[in-house]
């Protein structure tokens, strides 16, 4: 098991555009991938429960993946994380 935090730093946090492509990452993994915030759980590779994290910009998120190929997704997804979901703002 892998986990990290990091912070979201895009201006409109965890909507449902970064959500996507954050679902869409999520799913080419076989590791199973978990953000936490505050005292909610998501399970990466949902639109939906992301969405439901509430994510604002400057809020911290701990990513936990456990599997296979757990430490490439925990990378790439803390790297499309820092790179603000590829936005330009």
């Amino acid at each position: 098991m892998h986990s990290q935090q990091v912070m979201i730093c895009n201006k409109l946090g965890l909507h449902a555009r970064a959500a996507t492509k954050l679902a869409q990452l999520s799913q080419k993994f076989s590791a199973k991938i978990t953000l936490e915030l505050e005292d909610k759980t998501a399970d990466a590779s949902s639109i939906m429960a992301l969405m439901l994290l509430a994510g604002a910009q400057g809020k911290t998120v701990n990513i936990t993946t456990e599997g296979e190929d757990a430490q490439q997704a925990l990378s790439e997804i803390c790297q499309l994380i820092s790179d603000k979901f590829d936005e330009s703002e």
